[in-house]
């Protein structure tokens, strides 16, 4: 079974960079950072021409946690800087519901 450590983000801006959206890439997902820095400039060439302004950002995923990642979060700068992370959302707690206190007679 193959691990992810690295998932390629590519946004698409208007020359503003007020209107963006992500673009898809052919491969999005890689075994090793390294990997995903190798393939960054050849996934900006296949984009090239969908929007005026792309940036494209390799975004650390930690593999004993890749099943329970399910978003990506971005935002761009006016700047052209662009933050984003691989997150988990509505993260659930097991819990059984009973909770046994003690009382402050019984405690000695």
């Amino acid at each position: 079974m193959e691990h992810i450590a690295a998932v390629l983000l590519v946004i698409g801006c208007s020359n503003m960079m007020t209107e963006c959206r992500e673009l898809p890439v052919s491969v999005s997902v890689f075994e090793t950072a390294q990997e995903c820095t190798a393939a960054r400039p050849f996934a900006l060439h296949d984009v090239q021409g969908q929007a005026p302004r792309i940036i494209a950002k390799c975004l650390s995923v930690d593999p004993a946690l890749e099943d329970d990642y399910n978003q990506i979060v971005w935002n761009v700068r006016p700047d052209g800087t662009l933050d984003a992370s691989v997150e988990i959302s509505n993260l659930e707690l097991a819990s059984s519901g009973a909770r046994h206190e003690k009382d402050s007679l019984s405690q000695q």
